[in-house]
């Protein structure tokens, strides 16, 4: 029996899976490209600039939010802070990628943690965040936990890998307008929606 959708996940009569999947399989070849070609000795200015030639040569347009490069220090800030200045990658460090372009009418949406060098502590904040990520698609693919339910099982997921989960971010429904969706998917009270 399949789930009625839920009017804050509205997506527009356009809205369809294959187009979605379709935008985000262009991102993650964009992403995989900017990470390769982000070098020691960029700054995030830089590494912005080279960050929209890509998006562009992928087809994708700049998006429904600013692109956001951290080096460093700067991949403790949240979102909306700007980053110290001057910051530059050095040969052991960590970096974050945050784009939402658009492609076609669809906003996907895509971050990605990366380390340049050996450091076995980023290594290791690299390596969680993905499994972190595993875990929590995992449990949201169960299909009974709303988004209240996803954070706190992201909290205590994070504490058995030895991190603190942010308490800030609140994140946003994926689909075809996220921008469009007012509410957090971390005050969510319904189960959200696959592929939404």
């Amino acid at each position: 029996m399949s789930k009625q959708l839920d009017e804050r996940e509205y997506a527009g009569k356009a809205f369809a899976v294959e187009g979605m999947l379709e935008a985000r399989r262009r991102t993650w070849l964009a992403i995989d490209d900017i990470a390769a070609a982000i070098l020691p000795g960029m700054t995030e200015i830089d590494a912005t600039q080279l960050t929209r030639k890509i998006l562009k040569e992928h087809g994708l347009l700049q998006g429904w939010h600013a692109i956001c490069i951290r080096f460093g220090c700067n991949t403790m800030l949240e979102y909306g802070p700007p980053s110290k200045p001057g910051v530059v990658l050095a040969v052991n460090d960590i970096f974050t990628l945050d784009i939402g372009p658009l492609w076609n009418g669809y906003e996907p949406y895509a971050g990605a943690t990366f380390v340049v060098g050996s450091d076995p502590e980023m290594l290791r904040a690299k390596e969680h965040v993905k499994v972190l990520w595993d875990r929590v698609r995992h449990e949201w693919r169960k299909g009974d936990s709303n988004g209240v339910d996803l954070y706190e099982f992201a909290a205590a997921e994070a504490n058995k890998l030895g991190w603190t989960f942010d308490s800030v971010m609140q994140g946003h429904r994926v689909g075809k307008f996220p921008h469009q969706y007012h509410g957090t998917l971390r005050s969510m009270d319904a189960i959200p929606m696959p592929n939404i």
